[in-house]
């Protein structure tokens, strides 16, 4: 099996390992707090569905979720599904040869994409920073899709931008505070979004992952952010019994929906 902290190097001499460690760097720019929410969110997996839960990682792309999972708990299983192809390269890399982890390519909007998966129902339906790239409409229609994959006490978990509009004096004087300190980091190194697909355009394994992946999503899509509520009455009016945040931040909040 594959030790997903252990730093290896596939025999076509790509590192996986720099490649994570260089997309969790990227992200935390943008989010300096993302390892608390996925400490929160795997203390709520082990929590509802035991030391060994069958998960669906939703939009799972280098396999964030997937490799905090597997270190904290050794005896889960989990199925990633994505549609870029690039980031479904970098999982597969780091996950080969790992019988725990299955990989799907899908794509969400699909109406069929339920049925590319190897499993009818999970313990545990997990995702982050994703589903804002989906409108209200078919992100609604997704979770009735996700409602029919979580088994009776299953859980689902979104951790996602979810914007306060009713506060808007807060939310300027975050932003404009975010986005110095982003600044800060910037100056001192970091490489946001469109740095790291340059980089990973110019390496020889992803440059062709990384232009179908242009060619899929453009530049990058913008979908809706609707409110905690509206994420926990959708979740209600889809068969989830209970459905409220169990960690937030200013601008972010990780919603738990029971079934």
């Amino acid at each position: 099996m594959t030790d997903t902290n252990t730093e290896t190097t596939a025999s076509d001499g790509t590192d996986w390992a720099a490649w994570q460690r260089s997309w969790d760097r990227q992200q935390e720019w943008y989010m300096p707090d993302r390892e608390e929410r996925f400490r929160i969110m795997l203390d709520m997996v082990e929590a509802l569905a035991g030391p060994t839960p069958r998960v669906l990682d939703l939009a799972c792309g280098t396999g964030t979720i997937t490799a905090r999972l597997l270190d904290r708990l050794p005896g889960a299983t989990s199925t990633g599904v994505d549609l870029d192809p690039a980031l479904l390269a970098i999982a597969g890399g780091t996950f080969a040869g790992d019988d725990r982890v299955t990989l799907v390519a899908a794509d969400l909007k699909d109406p069929e994409w339920t049925a590319r998966l190897p499993h009818g129902s999970y313990d545990a339906v997990l995702t982050a920073t994703a589903l804002h790239w989906l409108h209200s409409e078919p992100l609604a229609a997704l979770y009735g899709q996700i409602a029919g994959l979580v088994r009776d006490g299953g859980v689902f978990m979104n951790a996602d931008h979810m914007i306060d509009d009713s506060t808007p004096r807060i939310n300027a004087a975050e932003r404009a505070q975010r986005h110095v300190r982003m600044e800060q980091a910037k100056a001192a190194g970091a490489v946001d979004w469109a740095q790291w697909w340059a980089l990973a355009a110019q390496d020889p394994v992803l440059a062709g992952p990384t232009a179908r992946r242009f060619e899929i999503y453009g530049e990058h899509a913008e979908g809706d952010t609707p409110s905690v509520g509206w994420h926990a009455r959708v979740l209600r009016e889809h068969g989830f019994a209970e459905a409220r945040p169990v960690w937030c931040s200013p601008t972010d909040t990780l919603l738990l929906a029971l079934k």
